[in-house]
């Protein structure tokens, strides 16, 4: 299994994937089985008169990128459009590769390229001990980060061994 391995310097640790999430639909259902699941066992928490849940996205970040074809199949033309949900990453497709100006200015149609996406959401976590951590999930990586407790990072590591795409 590959471990988290601890910056120096900080309380942060990183798991570079061997293979990035194949794909939107992967990722989110492990961000989706994250919060809904809570493995570490974190507790909700009150800061600055809001509640909020024990796992809670406080960023999220979609990238789709494109290439243009003209008609004989040579690239005129590339571009990539960022998302704030997955809801908009689907309709940000479907929108530029049906986009007429984007099409006659490029002198080609868009080509949806998803092995080049990018994804990646950052949760905050409160764990029982009083720690809030962050746990950033990108399509390459694992980032864990602001945790004072070993404990914490044992338990996000065999979560995370137990996730077949985040090994």
């Amino acid at each position: 299994m590959a471990k988290f391995r601890q910056k120096k310097g900080t309380n942060s640790s990183v798991r570079t994937l061997k293979r990035p999430v194949p794909d939107i639909s992967a990722f989110d259902t492990i961000i989706q089985s994250l919060i809904l699941k809570n493995p570490f066992g974190c507790k909700a928490y009150m800061s600055g008169k809001k509640n909020h849940p024990p796992v809670e996205k406080v960023r999220e970040m979609y990238t789709a990128k494109f290439v243009y074809e003209n008609m004989n199949g040579k690239r005129v033309g590339s571009g990539s459009e960022t998302y704030n949900t997955v809801d908009g990453y689907y309709t940000g497709i479907a929108a530029v590769i049906s986009n007429i100006a984007n099409i006659i200015a490029h002198g080609g149609k868009a080509k949806h390229i998803p092995g080049a996406d990018l994804f990646s959401v950052t949760l905050t976590c409160h764990d029982p001990n009083g720690d809030l951590f962050f746990l950033s999930i990108a399509r390459d990586r694992v980032t864990l980060s602001s945790y004072s407790d070993e404990g914490i990072r044992s338990r996000v590591e065999a979560w995370a061994d137990g996730v077949p795409a985040l090994v």
